[in-house]
């Protein structure tokens, strides 16, 4: 596919704001919906909307193949050995959210420690901060350096014989660089310590092999990758998720109910209390179809040259103070967060929305990243592989007339 072929699969991309051609720029928040996504959303709620795994009239055979052969989609995409360890959720936040509780449940007590990095996402601070409350255990955070990479050197001395978790991202949403996920496992492991990975962008940037990995967790969401909003899995080894006790208990996850015992369902059931998102989840099967077409190397080398135009533009304006450097072995992602001094980032964002362009300020859920570099806040612009050329022109040209109006 070229760009252009790409473009014409979202519909939204033709529409017009304030008289101008729209510019979206904010893909790290959500994606934009595929046209098979919406077509198969709207496809199911006409003529399967049903109740999965329980009755056995047609409409419901229907919903369940239709949910089930993504569950299937979603183990091959990742690799995982079994679609038994492939957990649907609303999303990398319910994930993360499953894991902090039922995790720790299991594994968790009173003086114990769980490690998470400076750059995480809220839903991967939250969850565990909770978690260390309830269970009287502490949270220990590895700190990111100056240009934004994770301080992996510092990270075996950390470990402990009271560590659990070590719960960090694939790539940062604020700084865009990816993160040494293998090394960082290869060091817990050897501790003995498992490690939950928030793969939101890491999903939409690398083709992830959770086997390959060797990671013990690993959470998506589906509204990252162009798939319905209120989607997501959760990847976790079986002999995690065998142990873990349920999250939420209700209908679906449960062997049999007595007033005097509940045993529970096996797995993945075990975790999916309640009626599902049926009309929803199965449009990551079509969102991961599309992950595979992308996989392309002259489509790439024309996404690669629209980051690259970007970097170089932002890194070569005195005025910007860019966060998230790559070096070394460390990529950057076409996610680029920014400061400019004099300008305020919602000032900035208000006038490039007036220019047709729709792109993130504030903190980005990520508070204490914002501490980590003194600011309040930053602007954020994240491209996919729909952003043509002349769009990221046009951005750098307007980002450059706001700058002039404000400083």
């Amino acid at each position: 596919m070229t760009i252009s072929e790409i473009r014409a699969r979202f519909p939204i991309l033709s529409s017009r704001v304030y008289g101008k051609s729209l510019v979206y720029i904010d893909n790290a928040a959500t994606a934009q919906r595929l046209d098979t996504v919406i077509d198969r959303q709207l496809a199911l709620q006409k003529k399967a909307n049903a109740n999965i795994h329980r009755a056995v009239h047609f409409l419901a055979q229907e919903a369940t193949e239709e949910y089930e052969s993504c569950r299937e989609a979603v183990r091959e995409y990742l690799n995982a050995a079994s679609k038994d360890e492939i957990i649907f959720t609303s999303g990398t936040t319910a994930s993360i959210n499953l894991v902090a509780f039922s995790f720790c449940e299991a594994f968790v007590n009173q003086g114990d420690e769980i490690i998470v990095s400076e750059a995480e996402h809220h839903s991967d601070i939250v969850p565990w901060q909770m978690a260390c409350q309830r269970k009287g255990a502490s949270l220990r955070v590895l700190p990111v350096d100056v240009d934004g990479h994770l301080r992996v050197d510092l990270l075996d001395s950390m470990l402990s014989e009271r560590t659990r978790l070590v719960a960090v991202c694939h790539i940062s949403n604020v700084l865009g660089l990816v993160n040494p996920i293998g090394e960082i496992v290869r060091i817990a492991h050897a501790k003995g310590v498992p490690v939950l990975v928030d793969g939101a962008q890491g999903i939409v940037h690398q083709r992830v092999d959770v086997q390959a990995l060797d990671c013990d967790f690993y959470a998506i969401s589906g509204h990252k990758v162009y798939a319905a909003t209120g989607t997501g899995a959760l990847y976790g080894k079986r002999k995690y998720l065998e142990v873990m006790p349920p999250y939420m208990g209700g209908g679906e996850m449960i062997s049999h109910v007595s007033f005097e015992n509940t045993t529970y369902a096996p797995l993945p059931g075990k975790f999916e209390a309640g009626t599902q998102n049926i009309n929803a989840a199965p449009t990551l099967k079509d969102a991961i179809d599309f992950l595979k077409q992308l996989d392309d190397k002259e489509l790439q080398s024309e996404i690669d040259a629209v980051k690259d135009y970007v970097y170089d533009s932002l890194t070569a304006d005195g005025r910007v103070k860019l966060y998230g450097v790559p070096r070394g072995t460390i990529s950057k992602i076409p996610l680029f967060s920014f400061t400019v001094e004099g300008a305020h980032h919602e000032d900035l964002a208000l006038i490039l929305d007036k220019m047709g362009i729709a792109l993130r300020s504030g903190q980005m859920c990520a508070e204490p990243l914002m501490d980590r570099y003194g600011v309040t806040g930053m602007l954020r612009a994240s491209f996919a592989p729909y952003n043509t050329m002349e769009e990221a022109e046009y951005f750098i040209k307007s980002l450059d007339k706001a700058i002039k109006m404000l400083v």
